[in-house]
């Protein structure tokens, strides 16, 4: 789901079905048949909305090992069904995706990946239980945010070009038909031809093709010990060393926090207001910011890749046609049962996905991020000077996370280059009189409660985390 597109909201989110009100909890019986009446084609496809940003970025990291397949798949599963029966609406589960920019780049350790969840997961419980998660976006220019969704995607970018040469060939001795250029281009094709047809699924498709090929190789290679087979699976305990929550934390946490904490929270609370205002009761800042850290601070301990909810994920699921929790249900029993049936077996198959495919599935990730960062300022003025000024603000921080390969820089160092530019500010006004006067960067992002929010219909949704 792409984080630009404008949402046409022009029928009511929930189904004509009176017991929608019925919970799990005190009537498990009808809530069943609830369940069971709305099972439907557009729910169904609905489940697959987000999986374009999932499994490129968790088929990269188990891969390298950074993180556990089993542990993801059983763990995500789990958040998917709890925070479907808790929220009751499409509530997506999604990787952090700044944390996994960063620990591809820098080759990030599975501790040091786990301590980077952990950390943002508990500050943003923290945030959430006091409240003071609203001083994250209000003080955090909206050229930052931007500035670090950018560098995140652009490493995703250079990590996607640098696994499609790891492999791939146009010819000579080194050529193989199931990792080549050619299968680089066709991909490539593909997607973009498909990319405004938002309701066909193309990551998944290249993600089943890659599979096949994987499967074929791996017979072709008489080595059947590798194919996929059933077997009891559970998550492993992963305790990360002081060293590497220092280091994890220092490089994915802080720059992950602002973008968490803006798009994954507030912007989605007010987002499930307009798309789902029978259940904003249920979905507030409050129990989101409080799901997001328990997610992180359980999960991680486990080894699972760090997970938080999005609004553009939320956005993409309602574009695919989920409109209750049934489709966030189905995803999660797929994603628990294929880790527990599954599991270590899929990570040995894994290592037989071309990295061709892989690269531009990486890519097009890459990209969605990259692309939020058109809406770079929050000034409603048509001056240049300002325009520019946050620009450059959103071009520093990106470029110091680029070239860091470290989150915590490009935010640290953005945040600095806006004290430094309201200082300059204020002394031009002090001092020169100048009488044109431009908001700073700095001063509080005018954040808009969920009480007066657009309507519905002409509603923009956020970017994704």
């Amino acid at each position: 789901m792409s984080s630009h597109e404008i949402i046409q909201v022009i029928e009511p989110a929930d189904p004509p079905d009176s017991k929608r009100d019925t919970s799990l909890w005190n009537s498990p019986f009808l809530y069943t048949k609830y369940i069971i009446k709305n099972v439907s084609i557009p729910e169904l496809s609905g489940s697959l909305g987000d999986l374009g940003t999932l499994l490129p970025i968790l088929v990269s990291l188990a891969i390298t090992g950074q993180v556990s397949l089993t542990s993801s798949l059983i763990f995500g599963g789990l958040w998917n069904i709890i925070s479907g029966l808790i929220f009751r609406i499409p509530m997506c589960v999604q990787p952090m995706k700044a944390v996994a920019a960063v620990a591809l780049s820098a080759h990030l350790t599975i501790g040091e990946v786990m301590s980077a969840g952990i950390g943002v997961g508990a500050m943003i419980f923290f945030l959430g239980v006091t409240r003071t998660i609203y001083l994250v976006g209000k003080w955090t220019p909206i050229s930052i945010i931007r500035g670090i969704q950018m560098g995140a995607g652009l490493t995703l970018v250079i990590k996607a070009a640098a696994l499609v040469q790891q492999r791939s060939s146009w010819g000579g001795s080194s050529w193989q038909w199931s990792d080549n250029y050619e299968w680089v281009i066709l991909s490539f094709i593909f997607v973009f031809i498909f990319y405004t047809y938002r309701r066909v699924p193309t990551a998944l498709i290249l993600f089943f093709l890659g599979l096949i090929i994987a499967l074929i190789k791996v017979f072709t290679a008489n080595n059947k010990s590798n194919l996929p087979s059933v077997s009891f699976n559970y998550p492993e305990v992963v305790v990360p060393t002081s060293a590497e929550f220092k280091n994890g934390f220092l490089s994915a946490s802080l720059g992950q926090l602002p973008l968490t904490a803006l798009n994954s929270v507030i912007a989605l609370a007010s987002l499930a207001e307009d798309l789902f205002p029978k259940w904003s009761h249920v979905v507030t800042v409050e129990k989101i910011s409080v799901s997001i850290g328990l997610m992180n601070i359980v999960g991680c301990f486990f080894g699972s890749i760090p997970y938080c909810h999005g609004s553009g994920g939320l956005a993409g699921q309602y574009r695919f046609g989920a409109r209750t929790e049934v489709s966030i249900l189905f995803l999660g029993l797929l994603k628990l049962l294929a880790g527990i049936l599954f599991g270590r077996t899929l990570t040995s198959l894994l290592n037989y996905f071309p990295l061709s495919i892989l690269g531009v599935m990486l890519f097009v990730s890459g990209t969605e991020l990259s692309v939020a960062a058109k809406n770079y300022s929050d000034s409603d003025s048509d001056d240049d000077e300002t325009k520019k000024r946050d620009f450059t603000l959103m071009i520093i921080t990106a470029g110091l996370l680029v070239g860091f390969q470290n989150d915590a820089i490009g935010f640290v160092g953005g945040m600095l280059v806006s004290l430094l530019f309201f200082i300059a500010s204020s002394f031009s006004r002090k001092f020169y009189q100048s009488p044109t006067t431009h908001q700073s960067p700095i001063t509080p992002t005018s954040y808009q409660s969920p009480t007066s929010y657009q309507s519905p219909t002409s509603y923009k949704p956020p970017s994704t985390v």
